[in-house]
């Protein structure tokens, strides 16, 4: 998450302070937060970084290759980052990542009345409407993705959960029942292709095709945080 964010924007400048000979590569857990509008048409999440860089100052500290040629709040965002890391770079993200859905497609301030509530908590209790605008949403975020252009180094795992972060518990990260993509785990997709085994690029068919998700349901009342910003 915010981890994962902080993994794409200074992987370089950490390889920098190792020794030249260090295998580095860098990895990022539902850090890759797109810039997309929410379901009002705002671009509530811009505005939202926007107020982040000015209040920590965090110019000075983005990535001189973004910041040289874009405003600092859009160099917040890993589309506008990742395409010049020379790092090698995995990312593992869920295409309905669920803080995203909560916090970027339907925040508080763009839903009044509260008709996201019960679809943001529990992905079975969303409408049909609301579920073409995450289909929408999904759309948005590979053409994000895809717009880094290729790279044999950078390796990805893309999967249709509604999940948010799938690497710090062992039920999402490798077990038996743990999501999967070309039948590997998230653990073993990673390993292969940090130890130069085989390279994983593979992204998931569209919800609700994937039966080895394991799709988040938020209690407000144990999490109010992860509901909005």
């Amino acid at each position: 998450s915010a981890g994962g964010l902080t993994s794409i924007l200074h992987c370089d400048s950490f390889k920098a302070l190792l020794p030249m000979g260090a295998k580095v590569k860098c990895f990022s857990d539902a850090g890759y937060f797109i810039n997309a509008r929410d379901i009002s048409g705002a671009p509530h999440i811009e505005e939202y970084f926007r107020d982040v860089v000015s209040l920590h100052g965090s110019a000075k500290n983005l990535p001189a290759v973004c910041t040289s040629r874009l405003k600092p709040d859009l160099c917040f965002f890993p589309q506008n980052v990742a395409q010049h890391v020379r790092t090698p770079l995995f990312l593992v993200n869920a295409a309905y990542d669920s803080w995203q859905i909560k916090n970027i497609l339907a925040p508080g301030v763009a839903d009044p009345h509260g008709f996201w509530l019960n679809c943001k908590l529990d992905i079975l209790k969303c409408s049909s409407r609301q579920l073409q605008t995450m289909q929408g949403y999904r759309l948005g975020f590979l053409r994000a993705l895809n717009a880094l252009g290729p790279s044999s180094s950078r390796g990805y795992f893309i999967n249709s959960c509604y999940a948010h972060c799938q690497t710090e518990v062992q039920e999402t990260w490798y077990k038996a029942d743990s999501p999967k993509l070309a039948n590997k785990t998230i653990a073993k997709a990673l390993g292969d292709w940090f130890y130069d085994k085989s390279p994983f690029q593979k992204i998931d068919c569209p919800y609700p095709c994937d039966k080895t998700c394991h799709n988040g349901v938020s209690d407000p009342n144990v999490h109010p945080f992860d509901i909005d910003i």
